[in-house]
């Protein structure tokens, strides 16, 4: 009885998912400081300004995971549809003048009482909450077209709106990458899925041509050397970064690009700081981490006692996973620039407080497994 007692103390929180988790927050506030210092210094008078606030959004990100982890996944369906309203009316307040706030010509963020918060990210869990609950209650008729597809469609498009709007068009595609996978996963027919695809990719193609910056920076993507001094200059001073790293890097805090080279070198391009101080190594530490979180979020989902369980598991996963993929392939090269933040290490606390959460949940659902 003892024995079992113990044991089952032990395994409250999933080593496999925490110790990933501990690790990239821990090395995402060392790299916060080295990325961020010289920034900090000619900013704010201060080096350690970023480094001093991730450290307490590091350690809410903590709390908000250990009380997620206690609270009953299940009850998260029965506010679905509570917090879809709640995220479209904070997504929609962005766009008010006087309570949106403006950061680097978009209007994302709204601020109460010197916090700052990205409704998007609200968005995000509030998309994979709403789709894990409707499709368990839909099981039986998940490939009926106006049961299993077009609710979800229409809700998607009133976020797609709304985001757009502000505008922001990488999390748009997360959202909608998050949202296809799940409903792939869940059994909406494929046609349909392919069906939306054959749409949404002429109006997305659409919608980068009619700004002139998203254009730009498109042409840029296909061959950054030649517009280094303007629309490829991110990319091309990250390949730098890498590529100075080699295989070992040049030590903490020793990276050049940071240097007022390389554009958010703390936020949206920490990878590339990482690639260049700690090398391949560093990166192949780090994808290693995210491919462990990978395979914990699927076996919870695999081995979830409902549906609903599942669905969610697998949704939050994705959301981590996926935005991870997109940051990477981002600094590499690999895809054009999207803004969006690396989950547990780029400095943020909205980002950084929500894929808290998500683990919290992953954890819970994990707890609750099948017998």
């Amino acid at each position: 009885m003892r024995k079992n007692i113990a044991k089952s103390s032990v395994m409250v929180y999933d080593p496999g998912l925490l110790f990933p988790v501990l690790f990239l927050v821990g090395m995402g506030i060392v790299m916060t400081y080295s990325s961020s210092s010289a920034i900090a210094l000619k900013k704010f008078g201060n080096d350690y300004f970023f480094l001093q606030k991730q450290f307490v959004f590091a350690i809410t990100g903590i709390c908000a995971l250990i009380a997620c982890r206690h609270i009953p996944y299940r009850s998260f369906s029965t506010s679905a549809y509570g917090l879809i309203l709640l995220a479209i009316l904070l997504v929609a307040a962005t766009l008010v003048p006087g309570i949106g706030h403006d950061a680097g010509g978009a209007s994302r963020w709204l601020r109460f009482y010197g916090i700052s918060f990205q409704p998007t990210e609200l968005a995000k869990f509030a998309v994979v909450v709403y789709l894990a609950y409707s499709m368990s209650c839909k099981r039986d008729k998940i490939k009926q077209f106006s049961i299993g597809f077009l609710p979800h469609a229409i809700l998607l498009t009133a976020f797609a709106i709304l985001i757009f709007l502000q505008p922001d068009f990488g999390s748009i595609v997360i959202i909608f990458a998050i949202a296809w996978i799940m409903m792939f996963i869940g059994g909406v027919r494929i046609l349909h899925l392919a069906s939306s695809l054959i749409l949404i990719v002429p109006i997305a193609c659409l919608l980068m041509i009619h700004e002139e910056y998203r254009l730009q920076r498109l042409i840029s993507f296909m061959n950054p050397w030649r517009y280094s001094s303007d629309e490829g200059y991110q990319i091309v001073h990250s390949l730098m970064a890498f590529g100075s790293g080699g295989l070992s890097g040049t030590g903490i805090g020793q990276g050049y690009q940071k240097l007022f080279y390389l554009p958010e070198p703390h936020t949206d391009f920490i990878f590339s700081v990482i690639g260049e101080e700690l090398g391949l190594v560093g990166v192949f530490v780090i994808l290693v981490l995210y491919f462990i979180i990978l395979w914990r979020g699927i076996t919870i989902a695999k081995n979830a006692p409902d549906l609903f369980g599942s669905f969610l598991a697998v949704g939050l996963t994705t959301a981590i996973v996926l935005q991870a993929c997109v940051n990477m392939g981002v600094t590499l090269g690999l895809l054009p620039a999207k803004g969006l933040t690396l989950p547990f290490l780029s400095y943020g606390g909205s980002s950084l407080l929500i894929n808290m959460i998500f683990i919290g949940i992953l954890m819970n659902i994990g707890a609750s497994r099948k017998t």
